[in-house]
C-alpha cells in the first residue's frame, strides 16, 4: 500500500480543513485513482461527504492498493490535520504521503521553506535576516539561504473494505426549490444572531435546546423565484430576514433522469409555476427547520469561496 502526493494548492486544502475540523473530530479519508472523499458522520448534527478533484489539491499524485481502483481507506483526526496545513501555508513546497513508525500507521506532511541566515558580507558588512544590509548603502554582500525541511505525522488508521462497505451517502428525493445563497460570511453573521435571540427568548426546555441536546431552530425559507428567508419564531419573538434577486439555476438535462421530459416534471419546475416574489403568500416555498448552531457550523464552508446551492423540500405547513 503506497501513497505519496505533492500539493499544488495548500491554501484551498488548508481552508478545506478548516471547514471540516468545525463539523467534526474524526474523518473518514478515501483515496482512489480518480478522487479524493471526506466524510464526516458525527453521533448527531451535520453528515459531510465531501468530494475532492486530484488536480484541484494535488500536482503529483501516486497511489498504490491491492484493493479495486488503487482504493485506500484511512480515519484520520480532523483538527491535527488542519494545523499541519495551516504550518505549511507559505512553503515552498509541500508533500504528504503515508507511512508507518514503529508499526503505527502515518500521515506523514513534509513542508521545505527557504530563509535568508544572518551573515557577514566581504565587506564586513552585518547581515540581517532578510538580506539587507544595516548601512545606508545596501552592503555589498548577500545573506546564505538556508532550506529548512519539516516533516508532521499524524496518527492516523488504516481501515479495511470490509470495515466501511456498508457505509453510503444517504439518498434525498429530488428538491423542490434549488437556489444559489446570498454572501455566507452574512448569512452565518445573520443566522447567529438569530440563534442567541432563539436561546434567550424561548421558555420551555425543549426550545433551549437542553432536552436531547438541541439547540434553538431557526426557519429557512426559499421559492423558484430567487427569493430567501431565514427566520425565528418563539413565544416571545418573530423576526425574519429576506433575500431576493438570488438565482434558481438552471437545470442541466444530461444529469436529470428522463433527459428533457424529466425537467418538464422536475419538482422545482412545478414550485416556479407556483408563486412568485410575492411575500404574503407561501405558496411556492420550500421550507426546513434547522439547528440554528448546526447550521452556523455548516456555513463554515464560506472559507472556500465559490458558490454554494441550498437544495430543499417543503415539509408540512405544521411542521414541528
Amino acid at each position: 500500500m503506497r501513497f505519496r502526493s505533492s500539493i499544488r494548492n495548500i491554501q484551498t486544502f488548508t481552508k478545506f480543513a478548516s471547514s471540516l475540523s468545525s463539523l467534526g473530530k474524526v474523518a473518514w479519508m478515501r483515496l482512489d485513482d480518480e478522487q479524493v472523499r471526506f466524510t464526516i458522520i458525527p453521533e448527531q448534527g451535520t453528515q459531510v461527504w465531501a468530494v475532492l478533484s486530484i488536480d484541484s489539491i494535488f500536482e503529483s499524485y501516486t497511489i498504490q492498493s491491492a484493493a479495486p481502483n488503487n482504493t485506500i481507506n484511512l480515519e484520520l483526526p480532523v483538527v491535527p490535520l488542519q494545523r499541519a496545513l495551516r504550518s505549511a501555508l507559505g512553503a515552498n513546497s509541500a508533500s504528504l504521503r503515508l507511512t508507518k513508525k514503529d508499526k503505527v500507521p502515518l500521515l506523514s506532511l513534509t513542508i521545505v521553506t527557504n530563509s535568508i541566515s544572518s551573515g557577514t558580507s566581504a565587506a564586513g558588512w552585518s547581515l540581517r535576516n532578510d538580506g539587507n544590509s544595516d548601512d545606508e548603502t545596501g552592503g555589498l554582500g548577500d545573506g546564505q539561504v538556508r532550506e529548512t525541511v519539516v516533516t508532521q505525522d499524524i496518527p492516523i488508521r488504516v481501515l479495511s473494505p470490509a470495515s466501511v462497505e456498508g457505509i453510503h451517502e444517504p439518498r434525498c428525493r429530488e428538491p423542490d426549490v434549488h437556489i444559489t445563497l446570498p454572501n455566507l460570511f452574512q448569512l452565518k453573521s445573520i443566522s447567529e444572531r438569530f440563534t442567541k435571540l432563539a436561546a434567550a427568548t424561548s421558555t420551555t426546555n425543549s426550545e433551549r435546546g437542553i432536552v436531547g441536546g438541541l439547540g434553538p431552530k431557526l426557519v429557512l425559507s426559499a421559492n423558484m423565484h430567487g427569493c430567501l428567508r431565514l427566520g425565528v419564531a418563539t413565544d416571545a419573538l418573530s423576526i425574519s430576514s429576506v433575500w431576493t434577486g438570488l438565482i434558481n439555476p438552471e437545470l442541466d438535462p444530461s444529469h436529470i433522469e428522463g433527459g428533457e421530459d424529466g425537467v418538464r416534471v422536475h419538482p422545482s419546475t412545478k414550485m416556479k409555476e407556483l408563486g412568485g416574489e410575492d411575500m404574503d403568500s407561501e405558496e411556492g416555498w420550500a421550507r426546513v427547520r434547522i439547528d440554528g448552531r448546526d447550521w452556523g457550523r455548516v456555513l463554515t464552508v464560506g472559507r472556500l469561496g465559490g458558490r454554494v446551492i441550498a437544495c430543499k423540500r417543503p415539509l408540512s405547513p405544521h411542521f414541528p
